[in-house]
């Protein structure tokens, strides 16, 4: 790709971008959120077209019409959000769009002979052909899309932050499948926030920044703090800042809390002006934890106590009154209303202040909603503009900004930063350490163990739906929270 340029209206979204891939590389391609790498990559799929520029594959000239024109020239795009029917079986979904057909006929014989040829590179043993898509698991239904690149003969296969809402096991897995795809020959471009799988999986790598492309070069020799500092633009030496905070009087008391079938008992005293961590491996009960706290589902024993004062048949609404805020680690499905604008998502939680005989001060909510975009350094138009329009980070921060809107002083954040890029994340810790200083007190689910370990005052460990005794974080280890969190 050389000096590729697209722009979108006034916004220039990719300003003379060039990447070159090799055959049999896995090519990383790095930045901060709204940097361009996934507008590079939908020119490289097909699914923009580039105003200027030009791309070429082996030499030959390369200008798809679009996503189907680009895989039957060999480029295969797996999008962070997978493009599966569900219904459909895994030998339906890798052939749909690319079905041999003789006279009107479906030729099922080769299409079964096509999906078993791909599925044997995969070495999956979940995944059968006569499966239902949807039954799969996330990360062998990435792989399906895989199996659908491979019969499409694809030369070059681009990986959108893959790993995102996989399990360790399917990770692992995933990287022992794109190091088979590399032998064979494929080009892999491999967008991820994730630089420790840049290291693991990459040879070379792509730095893209506002638009430009601003370095590349190999993977190994090259420090992790250099690569941190080419997507920025400055030296992030300080990635978990530390801002001093004192923690105070209880704010919240778990006591046996359970529900089903996760947790099973979450013992627990969180103090005002304290940062709390919650470790522990995917499904080991930490979401339905806090959603418990929070009242989105029915507690089976057990008590919250918010302010010393336990409420029973509590409800969300309640709980917001009494001052607790709960941010989703499914930000685009459940914290986010994406088709409303950024003053919506910002007050809906708390509506009050703007309402007066039945009717919104729509002015006074959007100078509020201006407000807090500044306060937390929101990078958008204006509080009209829809938040879906947003990078990942600035999405993030306007669902924080809800919760301080709604003055909440105990907040719920299940995995705060996933999903989005390291100067993003620094603003975040900064935000957290800033409002614990203030009194706010604050429970964090998180299963990026440096963050926890960066950030919290104490740490305690989910495992099997029973939460372990909280302790200060200095009394842990990366290596026995995993000894807790595997039940070791």
């Amino acid at each position: 790709m050389r000096e590729v340029s697209k722009s979108f209206g006034a916004s220039r979204a990719l300003d003379k971008v060039s990447l070159e891939l090799q055959r049999g590389e896995v090519h990383a391609l790095i930045g901060e959120n709204g940097a361009g790498k996934s507008t590079l990559m939908k020119i490289l799929s097909g699914a923009y077209r580039p105003d200027q520029g030009r791309m070429e594959i082996e030499g030959v000239p390369y200008a798809p019409r679009g996503p189907r024109g680009a895989r039957n020239l060999g480029v295969a795009m797996i999008y962070q959000e997978l493009t599966l029917a569900p219904h459909l079986s895994v030998e339906a979904n890798v052939m749909l769009g690319q079905e041999r057909v003789v006279a009107g006929f479906v030729k099922r014989g080769e299409h079964r002979r096509l999906v078993a040829q791909a599925l044997d590179v995969l070495e999956h043993p979940d995944i059968r052909p006569e499966a239902a898509a949807g039954s799969l698991s996330v990360g062998a239904q990435q792989l399906v899309e895989v199996a659908r690149a491979l019969v499409a003969d694809a030369r070059v296969i681009v990986f959108d932050e893959p790993t995102s809402s996989l399990t360790e096991r399917d990770a692992q897995r995933l990287f022992e499948i794109i190091e088979r795809l590399r032998a064979k020959g494929l080009a892999i471009v491999y967008i991820s926030h994730f630089l420790e799988e840049v290291r693991r999986v990459a040879q070379r790598y792509t730095v893209l920044r506002d638009g430009r492309s601003v370095a590349t070069g190999p993977v190994a020799g090259t420090e992790l703090s250099t690569m941190i500092g080419q997507m920025v633009g400055r030296d992030l030496t300080e990635l978990f800042p530390q801002v001093p905070h004192v923690a105070g009087e209880p704010i919240l008391e778990l006591t046996g809390l359970a529900r089903d079938p996760l947790p099973k008992k979450a013992d627990l005293v969180l103090r005002r002006g304290e940062i709390l961590g919650i470790a522990g491996l995917v499904g080991a009960g930490r979401t339905e934890l806090l959603r418990a706290i929070f009242s989105l589902d029915p507690v089976r024993s057990g008590s919250v106590r918010v302010h010393g004062i336990a409420s029973r048949n509590a409800s969300p609404r309640l709980r917001i009154r009494q001052g607790l805020g709960y941010l989703s680690e499914d930000r685009k499905g459940e914290g986010l209303a994406l088709g409303r604008s950024i003053e919506d998502n910002m007050t809906y939680s708390a509506l009050h202040p703007y309402s007066r005989w039945g009717w919104l001060d729509l002015k006074r909510r959007r100078s509020e909603a201006a407000a807090w975009m500044v306060k937390l350094r929101i990078k958008a138009v204006s509080p009209a503009q829809l938040i879906g329009d947003l990078s990942g980070g600035n999405q993030q921060k306007v669902a924080i900004a809800r919760l301080l809107h709604q003055q909440a002083d105990i907040l719920l954040l299940d995995e705060p930063t996933r999903g989005i890029d390291l100067g993003s994340k620094a603003e975040i810790y900064r935000l957290i350490g800033e409002l614990a200083a203030q009194g706010k007190a604050i429970v964090m689910v998180s299963s990026y163990l440096p963050e926890l370990f960066g950030i919290c005052d104490r740490i305690a460990v989910m495992a099997r739906g029973v939460l372990s005794e909280a302790r200060p974080t200095s009394a842990w280890t990366e290596h026995s929270v995993m000894e807790v969190a595997t039940g070791g």
